[in-house]
């Protein structure tokens, strides 16, 4: 029975861009580098490139393993490591770099795995009541999870707690009304979406 094979050329999957060990040890011999540093990769790739090259009959001493922030001195045509300096992960966000951090990272990530949901409640601040059902703008649910008058319960009994225990403070009454929702969401759903309230005075 005949196959045919499977490529980047002809399918979408990812093709490493890694040589292969046997790769890695044919070009130590061709090349014969008197010092070796691998690069690109975790620690454990790291270590099985080395020791290719320590293989094909690179010195072990002449082959360095590095992180980052390692100072390589070559001198007289020997590498060694002499030392560090800070160092950190730099991120490029489009034209700007460094400008994105792990936080804003960590809401984008939020947002593409879990969705936004966007709640606009309308109180009556004498009760401390719903006027009407609140209105739900979701982002990132598939069309089964777009129905959420489930929710309404659980952001009521935010709203009547923040009204029996005298809080008025919009930011506190908006926090409440978030953990309710995202509880609900993850009872219901499993999913831990990015929420917004909005409370409207009545």
């Amino acid at each position: 029975m005949g196959g045919k094979v499977v490529h980047k050329g002809n399918a979408k999957v990812h093709v490493s861009g890694h040589a292969s060990a046997g790769e890695l040890a044919y070009c130590y011999n061709i090349v014969r580098p008197t010092n070796v540093l691998p690069v690109h990769g975790e620690w454990r790739h790291l270590r099985a490139n080395a020791d290719i090259a320590i293989r094909t009959g690179v010195a072990a001493d002449r082959v360095l393993i590095a992180q980052d922030g390692s100072v390589i001195d070559l001198v007289d045509g020997r590498a060694k490591i002499i030392g560090t300096v800070p160092a950190g992960l730099v991120y490029v966000d489009g034209a700007d770099v460094g400008g994105a951090t792990e936080e804003t990272l960590h809401v984008r990530r939020t947002l593409a795995e879990e969705g936004v949901l966007t709640i606009v409640c309308i109180i009556d601040t004498e009760t401390g009541k719903l006027t009407e059902q609140p209105d739900y703008l979701a982002h990132g649910f598939p069309p089964e999870m777009m129905d959420f008058s489930d929710a309404t319960p659980a952001i009521q009994g935010a709203l009547t707690k923040a009204f029996r225990d005298g809080i008025e403070d919009l930011d506190q009454i908006e926090d409440l009304v978030r953990r309710a929702a995202s509880q609900w969401a993850h009872r219901k759903h499993r999913r831990s979406p990015l929420v917004i309230p909005i409370i409207v005075d009545a």
